[in-house]
């Protein structure tokens, strides 16, 4: 079956661009076809779905990109990351597999049971994540066709205090969380980003997530692909858990905008 609303979708931005918002979390629609395979009530679903969504983030990219002086592209996933979470290593290298959060979620951020044990993943897989990834491929290839480079802004946001499926929820959470790549965000990248966020003043590195997301054909061995993972904590624009967004959110976009200008030129 098809879901009801697209998978992804890819918002073209300027052809000289190298610059590829990335949105992977923003959306909360389950096809009814996954929905089947998740044992919670709808209650507790919406629940879920309230502090997993990294909500408001889709809006946040679009209002940048409209403030750039020259326009991003925007590939932003259209599904919830309950049916398949396309950042996530689709093998035995996903660290979160010890939480039930690899490429196919089977437990909650609370660590409950969201699918029953011996759920198989490869369908859904098949079904979402492939296509995804190939599509994000394309979409790479692409810019280094037009520009020479790429660059990927990773969108997320994370809630002010830590949930149980957090691996490094310990560590600090700042306003802005600026995650990193040894191979894949050079330090013209970083700085850029510290500058475009400079006026929060809280911007850590690394904390409490890390990393970014890079197409497994090009992680860690074609240095034109550039990457960057911005990560916001909630209470600087929105009302936690799912809640609307405040005023903070075009602050945000300002901020974001200046990155993606910055980035774009280097």
């Amino acid at each position: 079956m098809s879901p009801a609303v697209p998978s992804f979708e890819l918002l073209p931005g300027a052809g000289t661009s190298p610059v590829i918002l990335h949105v992977p979390h923003a959306a909360r629609a389950v096809p009814p076809e996954v929905r089947a395979g998740i044992v919670l009530d709808d209650r507790a679903l919406e629940r879920e779905l309230d502090h997993i969504v990294d909500a408001h983030t889709a809006e946040l990219a679009e209002r940048a990109a409209g403030l750039a002086r020259v326009v991003p592209w925007r590939f932003v996933n259209r599904l919830s990351r309950l049916v398949v979470d396309p950042e996530r290593f689709p093998d035995e290298r996903e660290e979160m597999l010890a939480v039930g959060m690899g490429a196919v979620y089977t437990r909650t951020t609370h660590r409950e049971v969201l699918r029953a044990a011996g759920t198989d993943p490869g369908p859904l897989v098949e079904r979402y994540f492939a296509p995804y990834a190939r599509a994000m491929t394309e979409a790479v290839a692409d810019r280094l066709a037009a520009a020479g480079r790429a660059v990927i802004v990773d969108v997320h946001s994370y809630p002010t205090r830590p949930l149980p499926y957090e691996l490094h929820g310990q560590g600090p959470r700042p306003a802005i969380c600026l995650g990193t790549d040894a191979f894949h965000t050079p330090g013209p990248l970083l700085a850029a980003a510290r500058e475009a966020f400079g006026a929060w003043g809280d911007v850590g590195l690394d904390s409490p997530f890390s990393g970014t997301y890079v197409p497994l054909e090009y992680y860690g061995s074609d240095a034109r692909v550039r990457a960057l993972m911005v990560e916001i904590r909630r209470d600087t624009y929105m009302t936690e858990p799912g809640g609307p967004a405040g005023p903070g959110l075009e602050r945000l976009a300002e901020s974001l905008a200046a990155l993606v200008d910055a980035a774009g030129a280097l």
